[in-house]
């Protein structure tokens, strides 16, 4: 259902994107300038094939806005609408997915980033096909490669597209570690890490734990009565941007002492509901009074 063309032309540019990125990382300055050059003709030549003046796309599908928004393919001041537009979209749906290994993996965290996280949540536990918790309410215990590789009447589709044992799916994976357990990186390597769970969808918890190469980075959280708890391991030669789901930093402690006393904690502030901190190695443990 939607343009091939349009798919092509938004994975091209996360390509150039992508170089750009590793040509700052090794300071290939000229490089940098040549690609930022190219990405900037390959999305005008996108806007002026593929979108309306008004930012609405040729195809209105779910992966037409997903790889749009994802890839920054559209104008700054028109992706705020078209997000509104996938959410809708995805609403008129009765909050079911509609995309394929091209979207999947991207639309959850292109609703976060447009602050449709309780949109993402129910996509995340929908339960009736299309969705992620359909073949596992069918017995599954891997990914399928299709969404409906067993049928509700218990059929199977067609052998010659039908894994049961297949990635793409899956990547729903990294939209839990990074979002709801809240673990990413903020600069190449781990060296610079954010920590920031998004609390939804009924969930009273959440853990995750990767291996770096300077060590273990961990977030793991928890609602207890009502209240927040919180612990963070950073590794060694590393730091990191914290963000607390709280509302006021007297509200939380850290290691049982009052927030802006604890050692080794600089409070920054506070953003959309988080209270922030930065931190350096260590481990630490948030609670909410």
């Amino acid at each position: 259902m939607t343009d091939k063309y349009l798919i092509a032309q938004c994975f091209y540019a996360n390509s150039i994107q992508l170089l750009i990125n590793t040509a700052k990382v090794l300071g290939h300055n000229d490089d940098v300038d040549t690609y930022t050059s190219l990405l900037q003709k390959i999305k005008d030549a996108f806007a002026k094939e593929y979108m309306t003046p008004n930012g609405r796309l040729v195809s209105g599908t779910q992966t037409a806005y997903v790889l749009a928004l994802n890839f920054d393919m559209l104008p700054e001041s028109l992706r705020k609408q078209a997000a509104d537009r996938l959410a809708k979209n995805v609403e008129s749906y009765s909050n079911h997915l509609t995309t394929g290994f091209l979207g999947a993996s991207y639309l959850p965290h292109v609703l976060t980033r447009f602050g449709y996280d309780s949109v993402a949540y129910k996509l995340l536990l929908q339960e009736s096909y299309p969705s992620w918790l359909y073949p596992v309410k069918m017995g599954a215990t891997t990914i399928w490669e299709r969404w409906d590789g067993q049928k509700p009447d218990s059929t199977f589709q067609t052998p010659g597209m039908n894994s049961f044992n297949h990635y793409a799916y899956g990547a729903i994976g990294d939209w839990m570690y990074r979002t709801l357990a809240g673990l990413r990186e903020a600069a190449p390597g781990y060296k610079e890490i954010i920590i920031q769970p998004h609390i939804g969808g009924n969930f009273t918890h959440a853990e995750a734990d990767l291996k770096t190469y300077y060590g273990t980075v961990s977030s793991h959280w928890k609602i207890d009565n009502g209240k927040l708890q919180m612990d963070v391991e950073i590794p060694v030669n590393t730091k990191a941007t914290i963000y607390i789901p709280a509302s006021n930093a007297d509200n939380l402690s850290e290691g049982g002492k009052a927030l802006a006393t604890s050692p080794g904690i600089k409070l920054a502030g506070n953003e959309n509901g988080y209270v922030i901190v930065t931190v350096g190695s260590g481990s630490y443990h948030f609670t909410e009074k």
